[in-house]
């Protein structure tokens, strides 16, 4: 077998959109990665589903591993001829050690890569409105680590020349030592007045900030309960915060919002929540798979010609149609049929198809369809519903009562998918998530079948936001106190009551 490679890769200061490219292309191709605290969990869900993950953080039968058993895995997983992606915190070559594991690696002959990242003493002072350089107060900028090895038995810190002789200065993981790094500027000469920021767990939604002067910082930190990890920037850019801070302004920053959409459909829903400010965790309670009466489907395709209308309410119908028609190589050029789609997103899905939607009702469920139809409505036209296996049944039961042949197939069935009950349990323990949000009555279902009625009692204080009345209609009867219920029945609208 031979040898692998190794990639010691910065994954950036926590805002998991911040990794580089590279550094998403390594975490794609590992078949093991190492990694520890400080690296975003939601980069690893990018990794191949066979991936070997090993955390360097705390185990329960030992505290954390030593950079020399570090060192051992990274040597051992390329020697088995794996593609090892190392993945630190913030940048590799900014006091993440990297020069010692590389050194290893050149000892035993395993070709390795280093791939930046953006460190966290730029980024979490720049999302706290800092800019680390600005011409009106620096010219100079000094990193510094504020926690140096503990066998030392006196600073190898210049702090004569360090108090006076740079503008700026950024300690990393100083906040346990904030008192002796104060004193020693003052002693060598820095004003007492000179501003300083605290920044911990700078670009995520648990940043917190404490702004002071190196006369009073120690007790504005000890006021806030503030901890490790955090970034010290001491200099006159600190003002700067008073004008510039944006990310703590983000109006969802601070909430992590439960997505409970089916997989494929998450993430215009987690995007839209990221771009406010808020971490969207994905907890998908449904998939869709092919339907177990294909036949029906089957041979509602191959008789399009027959039906005079053809309504579609939902993005997934319409996908999974066009995927049936074109395994049966079937032509679509067939449909002689009106379209009609219960929202825009569904309509937006059909033109895509080249069909022109010629009804689309003001509200996005089956009776506001109803509403726009009637007047256009025949008795005896042929009407097919090509829709998902648990879909409510008054569309159908509507268009029989007036007097139209309705034919109803599954173009696709929902399964329940419940394989992060486990993380999102421990989450809600620990009062991680602030609000929870459900897109169809079926998500609300497999949402309490999978945590367990017993376990309901964990959303105590966590607000919940729906879809629509039929969502929140379901939640209520299930036990679920509803918060909020979105005006247009789409994500856009869903985004807006947020």
């Amino acid at each position: 077998m031979g040898k692998g490679k190794v990639y010691l890769v910065g994954a950036g200061p926590g805002d998991p959109k911040l990794i580089t490219v590279r550094g998403l292309e390594t975490i794609k191709r590992a078949d093991c990665i190492v990694y520890d605290r400080l690296a975003s969990p939601r980069l690893l869900s990018h990794a191949k589903p066979d991936v070997e993950l090993i955390y360097c953080g705390k185990l329960p039968d030992r505290h954390t591993l030593t950079q020399e058993e570090i060192n051992q895995v990274l040597v051992e997983k390329a020697l088995e001829g794996k593609v090892v992606t190392r993945l630190k915190g913030g940048d590799p070559s900014i006091f993440g050690r990297v020069g010692e594991e590389a050194e290893e690696l050149v000892k035993h002959g395993i070709p390795f890569e280093i791939v930046p990242g953006i460190t966290s003493g730029i980024a979490a002072p720049a999302y706290a409105g800092i800019p680390v350089t600005h011409r009106d107060f620096n010219s100079s900028l000094a990193i510094v680590t504020g926690h140096e090895r503990p066998e030392k038995t006196e600073s190898s810190i210049n702090w004569p020349h360090l108090a006076t002789g740079v503008e700026t200065i950024i300690f990393y993981m100083g906040v346990g030592n904030l008192p002796f790094i104060c004193q020693q500027l003052i002693r060598y000469g820095r004003s007492p007045q000179t501003p300083v920021a605290l920044i911990r767990w700078g670009t995520t939604i648990e940043q917190q900030t404490v702004v002071g002067t190196l006369e009073n910082i120690v007790q504005k930190r000890e006021e806030a309960g503030l901890s490790n990890p955090a970034i010290i920037i001491v200099g006159e850019v600190v003002k700067l915060r008073e004008k510039l801070q944006w990310f703590e302004q983000k109006p969802l920053f601070g909430k992590r919002v439960l997505v409970t959409r089916a997989r494929s459909q998450a993430s215009e829903l987690s995007e839209q929540i990221a771009e406010l400010g808020g971490e969207p965790i994905e907890f998908p309670l449904i998939k869709m798979v092919p339907p177990k009466r294909q036949e029906e489907l089957d041979q509602a395709l191959r008789n399009l010609s027959q039906f005079d209308w053809v309504m579609f309410t939902s993005t997934n119908g319409v996908a999974f149609f066009f995927k049936r028609l074109r395994e049966l190589k079937l032509d679509i050029r067939q449909l002689r049929a009106k379209i009609a789609a219960v929202g825009p997103k569904t309509a937006a899905a059909l033109e895509e198809k080249g069909l022109v939607v010629e009804v689309l009702p003001g509200q996005f469920r089956a009776e506001g369809l109803l509403d726009s139809l009637r007047d256009q409505l025949h008795a005896g036209e042929k009407v097919l519903l090509p829709r998902a296996d648990i879909a409510r049944e008054t569309l159908p039961r509507e268009l029989t009562r007036l007097g139209l042949e309705v034919t109803e197939v599954d173009t696709y069935d929902t399964e329940i998918d419940a394989e992060n009950a486990e993380e999102t349990l421990e989450l809600l323990r620990q009062g991680a998530i602030q609000i929870i949000t459900f897109t169809s009555s079926s998500t609300v279902k497999n949402f309490v079948q999978a945590l367990g009625e017993q376990n309901l009692e964990l959303l105590k204080g966590v607000k919940i936001a729906c879809i629509g009345p039929i969502t929140a209609e379901t939640a209520n009867a299930l036990g679920l106190t509803v918060d909020a219920v979105a005006k247009d029945y789409t994500i856009q609208g869903l985004i807006d009551i947020l």
